[in-house]
């Protein structure tokens, strides 16, 4: 053999040499990918974590929306003057329970000194126009009048008695008060939720403004608001959750009970409406609210413990069990997550087994 044989000989085994390396690193990256199986979880964690196995369950689709409170606005009852006057004697405040019937504030005023004085003079013409027609009467027993006479004494007399009823359906409806005074009762029971008068204001009969507004605050309106991309995903009757920053604890629920399918021109946003109980008064108008509306759907997909979930790097993960003490970091895709279920759309099959506690520290592990 040659020199020039042997160095061909070597150069060949050496290729065959890094073949076989290249080959062997290829075939360890493809069992063992980022080295993330090589984790074994101890014994000692194992009993305490929880492993969860994939199901089918009825998609459901919880979004989360923005409200506040607001007045029901069928109990709500707005008070306007009826006359003209200066205001005397307030007698209530804003945030005030009222009875129906209660007086909330004096007015004196000259139109009911008018109204007063009408009803004096209506009785005081029915008193003559009866006296006339009784004299009439007399007087055509006697043959002294005609019957005619007793006819314009009676058609004299029912105008006035007309007069006279008008007059009072009049005064009754400003209050009824004889001596010049309007008093502003209370149509409802309910709260003081607005008041734009102070003693001594003069008001006119003609002027829009209200006087009080009296809600009734055992049912309460959450308006919520609804982005386009969200639109199709709520539907008339759908369930809701609502949650308050006084009482982050408590959850209030309802359904939705109205769609106004309008945007808002200002803030491009569409209004949904939920009547809400509100028996202990919690819930105060304009207080703001987070509302989440629970659509099911009528298909299934499969889901998991929401406690399988990680989230890093802008996408979500579990942790699918292996057995014997390994998992493997999986990449799934989230349709929905509602309470204690996420539901995922890939990634998972029926069946397969999750890791559904001390998630972050496995994951953690299993990516160094």
């Amino acid at each position: 053999m040659n020199y020039t044989t042997i160095i061909k000989q070597t150069n060949y085994l050496i290729l065959f040499f890094l073949f076989s390396v290249i080959v062997f690193s290829c075939k360890n990256e493809k069992e063992t990918p980022a080295g993330r199986t090589a984790y074994t979880i101890p014994d000692s964690l194992m009993k305490q974590i929880v492993i969860d196995t994939v199901n089918k369950c009825p998609l459901v689709n919880a979004i989360s929306l923005t409200g506040s409170v607001d007045f029901d606005q069928d109990y709500q009852v707005n008070i306007f003057p009826l006359v003209s006057g200066n205001i005397q004697d307030v007698k209530v405040q804003v945030g005030d329970y009222v009875q129906e019937g209660q007086v909330l504030a004096v007015v004196k005023s000259s139109e009911m000194a008018g109204y007063s004085n009408n009803l004096i003079i209506a009785e005081t013409n029915v008193t003559a126009t009866k006296k006339q027609l009784d004299a009439a009467k007399d007087l055509y027993k006697s043959g002294l009048s005609s019957q005619l006479d007793v006819t314009t004494a009676q058609v004299n007399y029912d105008q006035a008695i007309a007069q006279l009823e008008m007059v009072k359906r009049v005064l009754k409806i400003n209050g009824n008060n004889t001596k010049g005074d309007y008093i502003i009762k209370s149509p409802i029971s309910g709260f003081i939720v607005q008041k734009n008068i102070t003693n001594n204001t003069a008001i006119r009969a003609d002027n829009g403004n209200n006087l009080f507004t009296i809600s009734d605050l055992k049912d309460v309106w959450i308006q919520a608001n609804v982005y386009e991309s969200n639109i199709n995903k709520v539907h008339l009757g759908d369930s809701v959750q609502i949650t308050t920053l006084s009482y982050p604890g408590r959850i209030f629920r309802g359904k939705i009970d109205k769609m106004t399918n309008v945007l808002d021109p200002t803030n491009k946003v569409m209004k949904v409406r939920i009547i809400l109980q509100n028996a202990d008064y919690a819930l105060k108008p304009l207080m703001f609210t987070s509302v989440k509306v629970i659509s099911q759907e009528n298909k299934e997909t499969i889901c998991v413990s929401s406690n399988a979930l990680v989230f890093d790097n802008s996408r979500y993960y579990v942790l699918k069990y292996s057995g014997k003490n390994t998992a493997d970091i999986t990449p799934v895709t989230v349709q929905s997550i509602f309470g204690n279920k996420v539901y995922l759309s890939d990634g998972v099959n029926v069946g397969d087994k999750v890791i559904a506690s001390q998630t972050l520290l496995i994951y953690d592990a299993l990516n160094n």
